[in-house]
């Protein structure tokens, strides 16, 4: 199989990357399990993934020629995961619009003329829900976003669905949870700092906490995550709703739910470096996510959500702290 990956070298990404040349093979659009023997990972940083079946490719997905290059006909399968995240889509529409929907109509388009309708797998969010919801949100709830960026992921879905539709592409929309807990430095997603809130913590520097502590967030780890686009990718089209869009199973935890965990395994003095500043553009874009889903059609396909918050902070530990 030909695999490409988008937004290869982000946090996501890299391990996606990792787990897909492990796993080794994965199920086709016409239901072969095949060895995967070109990886192809596309992001503006280039991969340094020392394995022979990778193809890096440098470049953005707003040049035609990087998604040309990418998207060749002997495509089997696409991971599209490259999108400008939640707080800088709000803070810039031009951007958001041209890297989350320009940029995915046009990959979507070019698979249209690979030689079979490639798998696609579209990293779609939790934001295209928003406003009065049922509590847990079922799987077939209408989408309402209530930020640019959850607009953008759900025309990304349209798209996907449409394309599906037509027999263009074997599409599958994944809607994940926020992630935590994600390493390295903060960036400009809105959920940003869940991650911050542990990991800042845990590496004995003080974070901030820019939401009430009664907030609550449908979560997964990073393990959790992967796993699941695993079992998402290689899911038969004839198992997925009409929308082809999954909400992910994730756990609902309170903002001050994961504080507590965090001291339970980490003690007073860690839990204490967390500052609460309140932020009003953070939790505006925050508190209109939905912090709960029925997630039924995910686990039918065998995804999982993590047992609990405290697994979750254990897990980020033994990666920074191997034994």
């Amino acid at each position: 199989m030909r695999v490409v990956i988008t937004g290869a070298a982000g946090f996501l990404g890299s391990r996606l990357s990792r787990a897909i040349l492990d796993w080794g093979a994965l199920v086709d659009a016409k239901g072969r399990r095949r060895d995967v023997r070109e990886l192809v990972l596309v992001d503006v940083v280039r991969s340094a993934l020392d394995d022979a079946r990778v193809t890096p490719i440098e470049g953005n997905l707003d040049d035609r020629r990087v998604i040309d290059a990418a998207i060749t006909r002997a495509t089997d399968s696409v991971f599209h995961l490259a999108a400008v995240v939640s707080a800088q889509a709000e803070a810039d529409f031009d951007l958001g619009m041209r890297v989350n929907v320009d940029a995915t109509r046009a990959l979507l388009d070019r698979c249209r003329q690979c030689a079979a309708p490639p798998k696609v797998v579209f990293a779609s969010s939790l934001a295209v829900f928003g406003g009065a919801l049922a509590d847990p949100v079922p799987d077939d709830a209408a989408v309402t976003p209530q930020s640019s960026y959850g607009t953008q992921k759900a025309i990304g879905e349209l798209l996907v669905a449409d394309m599906s539709r037509k027999g263009f592409i074997d599409g599958r929309s994944l809607r994940l949870p926020t992630i935590v807990v994600r390493p390295g430095k903060p960036n400009k997603a809105a959920s940003s700092f869940a991650s911050g809130i542990m990991r800042e913590p845990l590496a004995g520097v003080d974070a901030i906490c820019p939401v009430a502590a009664h907030t609550r967030m449908w979560i997964q780890s990073p393990r959790a995550v992967i796993g699941n686009f695993l079992v998402g990718h290689d899911a038969e089209a004839s198992r997925l709703p009409t929308t082809r869009a999954i909400n992910v199973p994730g756990i609902c935890v309170g903002v001050g739910d994961m504080v507590d965990a965090l001291r339970r395994v980490a003690g007073d003095d860690v839990a204490s470096r967390v500052r609460w500043e309140y932020d009003a553009a953070i939790d505006r874009i925050v508190s209109t996510w939905p912090a709960r889903f029925d997630a039924a059609a995910g686990r039918a396909l065998g995804m999982r959500a993590d047992d609990d918050f405290e697994s979750i902070v254990r897990a980020h530990l033994e990666e920074v702290r191997p034994v």
